[in-house]
This record gives structure tokens, sequence and C-alpha cells, in this order.
């Protein structure tokens, strides 16, 4: 069980890492690169490095509302 807990922490880890990496390429250096390299057909439109992470942010937001909702409903017909 070790192991996978393991290897499922270098997945996250990983991930984590690889999207900081892009989110900050993205962000800090690709304005500094002239428009017409080969780069810039890797990346989104600079409009959505604002839109991504608020949408990300709303989502998870409403998602953890609804669990603390859930948990909140099921303990009060615990009680009852």
């Amino acid at each position: 069980m070790e192991l996978a807990d393991r290897a499922v922490g270098l997945l996250l880890s990983s991930i984590s890492l690889s999207i900081f990496t892009y989110y900050t390429f993205w962000i800090i250096i690709l304005p500094f690169v002239d428009s017409d390299h080969f780069i810039h057909k890797y990346f989104l439109p600079q409009d959505y490095a604002i839109l991504v992470p608020v949408f990300a942010g709303i989502t998870l937001l409403s998602l953890l509302s609804v669990f603390i909702g859930m948990v909140m409903l099921k303990s009060k017909k615990k009680k009852a």
C-alpha cells in the first residue's frame, strides 16, 4: 500500500509541476517571444490566462460547497 501511495504522490506532484511550468511559461515568458514564433501554437491566447484559473476556482468552490452541504444534511438526518 505504501508503494501505491508513493506512486500517486509522485503522479500528482508531476502533474502539478507540469501545470505550473506551462502556466508560468505562458504568462511570464511568452509575451516576450515574437508572435510569429512556432512556440505560440502550443499555447492558448492570452485572454484565457485569467479565464481558466477563475473558472477552475469557481468550479472548485462550487464542488466544495455542495460537498459541505451534503455532509451537513447527512449529519442532520443522523441526529433526528
